[in-house]
């Protein structure tokens, strides 16, 4: 499967660019949107603010205390103040945003049939309206794949009928339950030539989730397969 570049000429018409974070917030999932990016190009050196942070594994929650803590150039202080102000234009619409320095997530290698790690591609779901907001500063940024470059692991015959051994049962409704419960329902891979895109740098998303009354299908993305740390919020 090959990556293409962050380049709105090449996504689909599930994708919608905006000009603005008021725009971003108003934008609906309608018709075949189901991922709307507000792109930009940020002042700062982010670069900077991750080394400062040192090494370290798994994910690091970052607080306007431990940004402000750290001795940088004026360029890392202006990165700093950069996501400083994401977070509060997201908490000012009453989201929970979280910035993140990722070394490293839980992986699984031990799942026999399906990965369900987030370096799987997969959509997120929730039990009410709900939607899920992204950016990275700095390290490889996530990828989407298009619903149309895409199958669900579970509608794999051959994945399907290993599922089925593992759930130890028929192909019925106790069965999908075990599919949802275990989170195999959400996984994807990409169709022959499917094509994953970079979400880019900078730029902030606002995805679909799946959700009981969702207008669109959901959007489909993964964690970068990469090494080294990332700068990030998600919410």
């Amino acid at each position: 499967m090959k990556m293409s570049p962050f380049s709105p000429s090449d996504r689909c018409e599930r994708v919608r660019d905006v000009g603005s974070f008021a725009e971003l917030l108003r934008a609906n999932f309608v018709d075949e949107v189901n991922a709307v990016c507000w792109p930009r190009v940020l002042e700062g050196d982010f670069e900077e603010v991750a080394v400062a942070l040192g090494a370290g594994d798994g994910v690091e929650v970052l607080d306007e205390s431990r940004l402000r803590g750290l001795e940088l150039s004026a360029a890392g202080k202006v990165a700093v103040a950069v996501m400083l102000e994401d977070l509060r234009l997201l908490q000012e619409c009453r989201r929970e945003p979280v910035l993140n320095c990722v070394r490293g997530y839980p992986r699984d290698f031990d799942a026999e049939v399906v990965r369900t790690d987030v370096f799987s591609f997969h959509a997120d779901r929730a039990p009410v309206e709900a939607e899920t907001w992204l950016c990275t500063y700095f390290g490889a940024p996530s990828e989407g794949l298009r619903n149309e470059e895409a199958r669900r692991r579970v509608d794999v015959p051959e994945t399907r009928a290993a599922l089925l051994v593992e759930f130890g049962g028929e192909d019925g409704e106790e069965f999908r339950e075990y599919l949802a419960e275990c989170s195999y329902d959400l996984h994807y891979e990409a169709v022959a030539d499917g094509q994953a895109f970079s979400f880019g740098m900078g730029n902030l998303w606002k995805i679909a989730v799946e959700w009981p009354g969702c207008a669109v299908p959901s959007c489909i993305h993964r964690a970068p397969e990469s090494e080294g740390a990332r700068l990030m919020v998600i919410c």
